[in-house]
């Protein structure tokens, strides 16, 4: 996103072994991401449990983007960054870049919407929950999340806003006249960085920010109230509280999912601050920061894509199940126990539409 690709000068040019080493850690990256990605999606559309959560139809859509950066974005910058030199003209070069802002900007847009989702489920009452995120709505958000960086990728790129004011020097670092080397160079000016950086990083992190402090907040009052109960001597196990019991267990639940989409939105606010940072003090500094750090920022956010399945993996037992049945072709050892071979008194409850077992 917003990336400037390798300048041209010979002192950054890598040698024999530093692009074995340097192909072999890419190819890993996409490969990761491919995989990866391709795992979630298969896991919610196969799993009735997982379909039924409305978290998860953000999270298929997140792994969407992130699929798109690894097949359509990175592999052509993987060559230029080898090569040395860019081979497919200025258009598709134009349409790359478009491409990487878009599929980034509604990759954050995405876990903005899963921390607003995260916020009504946890802080607010079921009922408000329900209101509130209705399969309508849903779709809309998702349809936000795709549409909305448009507006500042294919729009203005296409029409040359972000190059207003400094084509001369774009010009300047697309050839390479000793070398005889073309390079797909997206610069941006002041007004294009802070405005876009500005609606693709820095407001949806302030809301996921607020959203999952308000999170914390919650629980920890809710871990209060039931340390109070514990020493006025109140029964815990729920026998003769059904009602406690089940708001415990919702809020367990619902807690230990928001714990796991903050270290997501962790992850990505660590992978992309730099280049976002870097992407606004730029064009103040008169352009003047080295090509290997902003090929290293870049590549930093990339390999973020294919984080997510793996933090998914380790981190949510739901989707844990859900790829080692993929994984191990359908072993019955990995599925969900039936509800009706329980030898333990048990009842189920719903909770955002999931089914849970409570012992």
């Amino acid at each position: 996103l917003f990336y400037v690709c390798v300048l041209p000068s010979s002192s950054e040019g890598f040698g024999i072994a530093e692009k074995i080493v340097l192909l072999t850690f890419i190819s890993a990256v996409i490969l990761m991401a491919i995989l990866g990605n391709l795992l979630v999606m298969v896991a919610v559309c196969r799993d009735r449990q997982l379909r039924k959560i409305k978290t998860n139809y953000f999270i298929v859509s997140l792994a969407f983007a992130d699929l798109l950066v690894s097949v359509l974005v990175m592999p052509f910058g993987a060559i230029e960054l080898v090569q040395d030199n860019w081979i497919y003209g200025e258009m598709f070069c134009l349409v790359r870049t478009s491409l990487d802002v878009l599929l980034t900007t509604a990759s954050i847009l995405h876990l903005c919407c899963i921390s607003l989702d995260r916020y009504y489920a946890i802080c607010c009452q079921p009922l408000v929950y329900r209101n509130k995120m209705t399969p309508l709505r849903i779709a809309v958000m998702l349809g936000g999340c795709w549409v909305i960086p448009t507006f500042i990728s294919f729009l203005p790129i296409m029409q040359g806003w972000n190059s207003i004011g400094i084509i001369d020097l774009i010009q300047q670092r697309q050839f390479n006249k000793a070398s005889n080397s073309t390079y797909c160079i997206f610069m941006v000016n002041k007004p294009y960085a802070i405005t876009c950086s500005v609606v693709a990083f820095y407001i949806p992190f302030f809301l996921m920010v607020l959203a999952y402090y308000r999170i914390y907040v919650t629980a920890r009052e809710h871990a209060r109230q039931i340390q109070v109960l514990q020493r006025a001597g109140a029964p815990t196990d729920g026998r003769q509280h059904p009602p406690d019991q089940h708001s415990t267990h919702r809020m367990k639940t619902e807690t230990k999912a928001a714990k796991t989409l903050c270290i997501i939105m962790g992850c990505f606010c660590l992978c992309w601050a730099p280049f976002f940072v870097t992407n606004i003090v730029d064009p103040f500094i008169n352009y003047t920061v080295p090509g290997k750090l902003w090929t290293a920022f870049l590549w930093l956010g990339y390999i973020n894509s294919g984080l997510n399945p793996f933090l998914y993996a380790f981190l949510n037992k739901s989707f844990r199940r859900a790829f080692l049945i993929i994984l191990c072709c359908d072993d019955e050892r990995y599925r969900r126990p039936s509800i009706l071979g329980q030898t333990v008194p048990c009842s189920t409850t719903t909770i955002n539409g999931s089914t849970h077992v409570l012992r």
